[in-house]
């Protein structure tokens, strides 16, 4: 009863004060830097969030791709995942500094529990340059990003993680680098990416393999096939050291390419499969480029995405868990996912949306819409 009243308070107060406020005076842009400068404040006094923590979040622990959890909710990659330099050389010298070169890394895994770090690649990205973040698309409760893939990199986010653990479970989500073609040299930054992690002794509960970039110049699409998909799981489960390994992937995929990445990952020993990644889409100021879009526009093309994989995962009896993201800002589109079978999901855009406390309010909301339902149905027995 507290966890419901307090959380009702604070949803009242982000939705008629601070997010109007928020989206009156900043743009997208400068309110997600801002938020990301308080993360990084929180980081070295987490104490409050944690309290938090406790107070809202209902204790309902699940195992998905071989990691147990204790809520089903995600943070997904995207969010935590570090500022972006111009040299390796430069990120590791920041990290000698002491500087916290990925905001976040302790504070929201106190506020929220489980959050998957990244993307990071291989080498360092300052990624795109000018405004590469806008919110309301198409007048809906979406996020557009056209960050490209900017982090520290692989060898500069080990060393900072290594002296800097995360409590609790964190994924650690790596992508293949933008514009690389050739298969030996993905697979080998692929590769050393991992290692670093591990070498580093940064052992988190899974590792993600981010095989769609939609906002970057490469082709999300064109990109997984069912022979690249399986060269590179293969290669990376050899390696993870019984760490299970996740894959991430488009909504925009045809449904035999559903199909046969099932097959790649079923056949490799990948745990699970998110469904989805961002839909490429024209940004509003940008009509010559695209950039991915989160939250309510993706939720109908992610929710097909995983229905067709659970359909495949059944009818060949895979052992892959499919993982939700796509739209989940609230109790309803949280248990269309259920609905499905899905045990676990990843969501972003509904921080923006709902506040930091999204995630407790999404399966408060689906906790009681859940009792609606059952009691409607008993009514109607009667």
């Amino acid at each position: 009863m507290i966890r419901t009243l307090f959380l009702q308070a604070t949803r009242t107060v982000y939705e008629l004060l601070a997010r109007p406020l928020m989206f009156s005076t900043l743009s997208a842009q400068q309110a997600h830097e801002q938020a990301l400068h308080l993360c990084a404040r929180f980081d070295a006094h987490p104490l409050l969030l944690e309290a938090l923590y406790r107070v809202t979040m209902p204790n309902c622990p699940v195992t998905v791709g071989g990691v147990k959890l204790s809520t089903p909710m995600i943070l997904a990659a995207g969010f935590v995942k570090g500022t972006g330099f111009a040299s390796e050389e430069e990120a590791l010298c920041a990290v000698k500094r002491g500087k916290n070169i990925i905001p976040g890394w302790r504070s929201m895994p106190a506020l929220v529990g489980a959050v998957e770090f990244g993307s990071f690649t291989r080498y360092p990205r300052l990624g795109n340059a000018g405004n590469v973040l806008w919110r309301n698309i198409e007048g809906t409760y979406s996020l557009q990003n056209r960050v490209g893939l900017r982090n520290p990199g692989a060898k500069a986010a080990s060393a900072f993680l290594a002296r800097n653990v995360p409590n609790g479970n964190f994924g650690i989500n790596i992508a293949v680098s933008p514009g690389v073609n050739d298969m030996q040299q993905e697979t080998g930054e692929v590769l050393e990416s991992l290692e670093m992690f591990l070498e580093a002794g940064v052992r988190p509960a899974w590792f993600t393999l981010n095989l769609s970039c939609p906002n970057t110049e490469d082709d999300p699409v064109g990109n997984q096939t069912e022979d690249k998909a399986y060269h590179l799981c293969q290669a990376v489960v050899r390696k993870t050291e019984n760490i299970p390994l996740w894959v991430k992937i488009s909504p925009n995929l045809s449904m035999a390419q559903r199909s046969a990445l099932m097959h790649a990952f079923a056949e490799t020993g990948v745990r699970a499969v998110i469904a989805t990644n961002t839909l490429p889409k024209t940004p509003p100021e940008a009509p010559h480029i695209t950039a991915g879009v989160s939250g309510s526009i993706l939720f109908d093309a992610a929710l097909d995405t995983v229905q067709s994989l659970v359909c495949e995962k059944e009818k060949h009896r895979y052992s892959i868990d499919v993982i939700g993201c796509g739209g989940i800002m609230d109790g309803a589109t949280y248990h269309s996912y259920r609905q499905l079978g899905v045990v676990a999901v990843q969501y972003w855009s509904a921080l923006v949306y709902r506040g930091p406390l999204a995630a407790a309010l999404i399966l408060s909301e689906a906790e009681d819409l859940a009792q609606f339902r059952q009691e409607g149905f008993a009514i109607k027995l009667k």
